[in-house]
């Protein structure tokens, strides 16, 4: 064969190689678009397969990989322990993955596994993956909010668990000698989550104005803080007042809200106050 039977072939080759990922490549859009229809009329087992198909067809279609995961997500209900349960939990995780594996920093896909975590109680993996988000969308007041949370979870449970052990509930107060050990291991094991809990929910409120919610918490934060104060009265009684100042912020807070609320009418309208 001369060189130019030999570059006819090659081309024909190639140009049967761009048709055929053409084709699939429309098959994957048309599979995305039917996709999307049965997700907003809530036929979420369709628009499964729908999605899928258009992953299978083009793996470069990332919003397919997302759609899907967001259906699977859909189909998740937390609290509910069945393997096709936490199956559906494990398939949003997965395309989520898949998404990170070429755009490491999707916003999209570092906060729905986060969520997904957080909701099967898989809190440190929630955790790593709330803070990948943070370094990714540092603007979320939301993010740290959710990190918070899950510290002060951390602390709580902890603190739990060795109080039980020595027969004590969590909010028992450890004051006499034979509980300082106890406190003391208390405290090293969780002084840093509270720490950066309470600066998380800092940073959450800077973000936010009257964000109730993270108020909540740093109030929660203090009760843990007042219970490692290990022999000192002094430091128990300032992160006692902290914790009750928090939740006097988080009431006013709210009642702001509410009364924000009050004033706005239907297709958010703002009433005028009647004059006096």
């Amino acid at each position: 064969m001369n060189r130019g039977a030999r570059l006819l072939t090659v081309l024909a080759a190639a140009a049967a190689l761009l048709s055929t990922t053409g084709c699939r490549q429309l098959e994957a859009r048309g599979a995305l678009n039917e996709g999307v229809q049965a997700y907003k009329s809530g036929n979420y087992e369709k628009a499964i397969e729908r999605f899928k198909t258009a992953v299978d067809r083009d793996d470069k279609l990332k919003v397919a990989k997302l759609y899907l995961a967001t259906a699977y997500t859909s189909q998740y209900v937390p609290g509910v322990e069945t393997p096709e349960n936490l199956q559906m939990a494990q398939q949003a995780i997965e395309q989520y993955k898949a998404v990170l594996a070429d755009e490491p920093q999707n916003v999209t896909s570092l906060k729905g596994i986060a969520y997904l975590y957080m909701q099967m109680k898989k809190f440190d993996d929630a955790r790593d993956f709330y803070k990948r988000s943070i370094g990714a969308d540092p603007n979320d007041p939301e993010t740290y909010y959710s990190v918070g949370v899950l510290d002060w979870t951390a602390v709580y449970k902890d603190s739990a668990d060795r109080k039980s052990k020595e027969g004590l509930k969590v909010d028992d107060e450890m004051k006499g000698k034979r509980d300082q050990k106890l406190c003391e291991d208390i405290r090293a094991a969780n002084s840093a989550r509270l720490d950066e809990g309470l600066d998380m929910l800092q940073k959450a409120m800077e973000k936010r104005q009257d964000y109730d919610d993270a108020m909540v918490y740093v109030n929660l934060l203090y009760l843990r803080k007042a219970d490692m104060a290990c022999n000192d009265p002094e430091g128990r009684a300032m992160a006692r007042k902290m914790s009750e100042d928090w939740s006097n912020k988080a009431m006013d807070a709210r009642k702001r809200k509410q009364e924000a609320a009050a004033k706005k009418g239907g297709n958010g309208i703002i009433l005028d106050q009647p004059s006096k």
